[in-house]
């Protein structure tokens, strides 16, 4: 991708017409970073409707909820979304629940715009899949450590070991 791409990407709030786009882009993502932890049976299964039903309940969540999407001539191709936190034991007030950018436009910048959208300078935390160097790399450039917690997240009928990162 050239940095073209980076100049021409629009990040914006997330809209309620955006949830069926979102579906298809966080179905396709996750194939994308979870292929080699979670069982291509489960994958199969994924289905774009449900993913966009899963939007609109982020949607509904409030102002404290930071929810942005990535454009490309027009096209939704990343995510993001960040808000309070939502552990018992959380390190910090904020956490980034999620951020995903479909795999053609890695290495655009368009990433770190939507993290800079939804997290900008502040302290926060979150949860990153163990078996994940790429993201890991993306979170150390942008301050976050390892804390040293650990768990097991469902994952669509299977877990995923995943990692704590603070900043």
């Amino acid at each position: 991708m050239s940095t073209n791409a980076v100049a021409e990407a629009v990040i914006r709030p997330v809209r309620d017409v955006d949830a069926e786009a979102l579906g298809r882009v966080h179905a396709q993502c996750w194939h994308e970073t979870y292929d080699h932890l979670i069982s291509e049976a489960t994958l199969a299964n994924l289905s774009p409707r449900r993913m966009a039903e899963l939007w609109t309940h982020w949607m509904s969540q409030g102002p404290d909820h930071h929810l942005y999407v990535a454009l490309v001539e027009g096209e939704i191709v990343g995510f993001v979304g960040s808000g309070p936190a939502r552990d018992e034991d959380a390190p910090r007030e904020r956490e980034l629940y999620f951020i995903y950018l479909l795999d053609a436009f890695h290495g655009t910048g368009i990433g770190q715009k939507l993290f800079d959208a939804a997290c900008e300078a502040r302290p926060g935390y979150l949860w990153v899949a163990e078996d994940n160097p790429r993201a890991h790399r993306f979170y150390t450039r942008n301050g976050f450590v390892p804390d040293g917690a650990t768990q097991l997240q469902p994952f669509l009928g299977e877990e995923i070991k995943e990692v704590r990162l603070v900043r």
